[in-house]
């Protein structure tokens, strides 16, 4: 192994071979003394194998970093660690896993998620996955790991304090500051003050909403707006959102109740993601679900679905009810679609596309961004809650991560000004040199990306 890519008992790195420079596909490694950690290990929907390519315009489903650094020195991976359950932090674990053959560290959740991954792919049983509690600490081969937790738009989200001899690193994974966030607890300020008196050498922090001034919306704030909008609509409802929110899925069942109309969901994701909170116990029994196959036969008025694909994803249930090819109803003139989301970087395209379609159709259709009241809350921090989480944790050093050059610029500037002495902007391939000095070595691995291919 050259001795530029081996990390020495001095040094401490960050390398990320997905999600830095761009939103998606997260894959981070850390060096030190000669082994490796990764966390995190996600995909992408829909995108192209070359990024700002004229050349090769054809879109893949579903899309991984390419992995061949690690998977090339897979007997120096002492570990994988997975953040929470979103599709851009778990999703490949279960196709790519083979490549690594290293214990897996989660939450119960995510272990919940993860597992069915597994099952899908002839895995089951067959991976070692290690349910790790929040607030404990575990050794993983050179690195000393303690999980700590955090509010975001999924259950059991977790920062994690990396400890080596060289230095520790806060890496925040997906965040926001959320005091009420509908499932779970809210957030503790002395939880990342304790982090703080630790001496954190780098804090390794999500950017996706660095450009956003003020402070996200709670997730616990949005119950009266989407009952407001409900309530106001004649014919079938249909709300789009992202399927892995179970927050949002207990609101909009609690808000169905309210106004008189039975609750079902279409997508296989929405599905799953019910069961593993069930199985997790983090859904409540009075919350019911009326199946798919029975919402064609109800009085449109009394009629209420959550769908997948507010993306514009194709083959997820919106998708197909606006093509008027979804097994379970036909969209009419006077049926009501509300965007509970909004749209991810780089689905611009897709969602118009989605958008003309139902126009088509003479559905009404709500957006978040032109609702009265608050339909959506963003599971990433703006600047104000960037500026607190700086403050508590009091990093040496600030590394931007999960996010286009423009976030990172802004989650850097943040940092600077509220005292962070050093600011390391970079993108995947970069290795983050956090001891014994900080510094960033440009471009010293090569990156890229793979299709995945379902079973």
């Amino acid at each position: 192994m050259s001795e530029a890519t081996t990390p020495t008992i001095h040094d401490l790195w960050l390398l990320p071979l997905g999600g830095c420079g761009e939103i998606g596909m997260n894959l981070n490694l850390y060096g030190h003394n000669g082994r490796w950690l990764m966390v995190d290990c996600g995909v992408t929907f829909n995108k192209t194998l070359q990024q700002n390519s004229d050349v090769n315009t054809t879109k893949h489903q579903i899309i991984a970093a390419d992995p061949q650094f690690i998977a090339s020195r897979k007997q120096l991976l002492d570990g994988m660690i997975i953040t929470h359950a979103h599709e851009d932090h778990v999703g490949a674990v279960a196709f790519l896993w083979r490549r690594f053959k290293c214990p897996i560290y989660t939450n119960a959740f995510t272990a919940e998620v993860l597992n069915r991954k597994l099952a899908e792919n002839g895995l089951l049983g067959r991976v070692p996955v290690h349910v790790i509690s929040t607030g404990t600490s575990k050794t993983i081969g050179v690195f000393d790991v303690e999980w700590i937790p955090l509010t975001h738009s999924i259950p059991e989200p977790q920062a994690l304090v990396i400890k080596t001899p060289a230095g520790k690193v806060f890496h925040t994974a997906d965040w926001k500051l959320d005091a009420h966030p509908v499932v779970g607890n809210g957030y503790r300020p002395e939880t990342y003050q304790n982090v703080g008196l630790q001496n954190i050498d780098a804090m390794v922090c999500d950017s996706t909403n660095a450009t956003e001034d003020g402070w996200s919306t709670s997730e616990g704030a949005l119950e009266d707006g989407l009952f407001q909008l409900i309530k106001q609509q004649k014919g079938r409802v249909i709300v789009a959102c992202f399927g892995s929110n179970v927050a949002r899925l207990q609101t909009l069942i609690r808000v169905a109740n309210k106004v008189g109309r039975y609750c079902t969901v279409l997508g296989r994701s929405l599905e799953n993601m019910i069961g593993c909170a069930r199985n997790s116990n983090m859904w409540p029994d009075e919350l019911e679900v009326v199946p798919s196959a029975h919402i064609g036969y109800l009085p449109k008025e009394e009629v209420l679905v959550i769908a997948t694909g507010s993306q514009g994803e194709p083959k997820t249930a919106l998708h197909r009810l606006a093509h008027q090819n979804h097994f379970a109803l036909d969209l009419e003139e006077g049926d009501s679609v509300i965007f509970s989301s909004r749209t991810i970087p780089g689905n611009e395209a897709e969602v118009e596309s989605l958008l003309k379609k139902l126009e088509q159709l003479k559905v009404n259709v709500f957006q978040a961004n032109d609702a009265e009241l608050p339909i959506h809350a963003s599971g990433h921090p703006h600047q104000e809650e960037l500026k607190a989480m700086y403050r508590w944790i009091k990093p040496r050093i600030a590394i931007p991560v999960h996010g286009e050059d423009k976030h990172l610029t802004a989650n850097a500037s943040i940092a600077r000004e509220v005292g962070v002495k050093h600011q390391l902007v970079g993108k995947n391939g970069d290795i983050f040199q956090i001891a014994p000095y900080p510094g960033v070595r440009r471009q010293v691995i090569e990156t890229g990306m793979i299709e995945i291919k379902r079973p």
